[in-house]
């Protein structure tokens, strides 16, 4: 069954390997560089893509799990040089709370024995890695540290300690 993930179609047999080819790839088909809403729209994709496979009553929550860690998160990959506001760390939580409800599914309130959605903190308690905002996290203070140890010559250090030289000039800026 072939699977289309932003205009690149991947066959049924190494179309997971495909997938994680084209989320991790740093450039798209143009040459341009690929931005961050384009690797979530990629993440999008590909959850849609296994939607009916973290749904499946078929498949165990590790497997399910596993599935969600090597397709849907290789879109972070470059998350060190992200700069996120609070509002794409609401929308990453959200989205994670999605999948995480698709992988464990409902559950059978036991006062009214009605069939309800997990709460957050039981989301928390069933998934034991961290959330991807401590994930973004932790990765960026990696990098920075990485940073540290390259070397004063080189130019990712510059720019990560360096002070901007001269001075701005006064006004608006002009409009591009």
């Amino acid at each position: 069954m072939p699977l289309h993930v932003s205009s690149t179609m991947c066959s049924s047999s190494g179309g997971q390997n495909c997938i994680i080819q084209h989320l991790v790839s740093s450039h798209s088909v143009s040459g341009r560089p690929v931005h961050r809403l384009s690797r979530l729209k990629s993440g999008n994709a590909c959850y849609h893509s296994v939607q009916t496979l973290l749904s499946s009553s078929l498949i165990s929550n590790n497997l399910k799990i596993k599935i969600y860690r090597t397709i849907i998160l290789p879109v972070l990959y470059g998350c060190e040089t992200w700069s996120i506001t609070l509002r794409e760390v609401r929308r990453l939580r959200v989205f994670e709370n999605v999948v995480l409800r698709r992988i464990f599914g409902p559950k059978r309130d036991e006062v009214t024995g009605e069939w309800r959605k997990l709460y957050n903190e039981e989301l928390n308690d069933l998934y034991s890695s961290p959330i991807i905002a401590r994930v973004i996290k932790s990765r960026r203070i990696r990098w920075a540290g990485n940073v540290e140890c390259m070397g004063k010559k080189r130019g990712v250090y510059r720019v990560l300690v360096g002070k901007p030289e001269g001075k701005r000039p006064p006004g608006r800026p002009r409009p591009r």
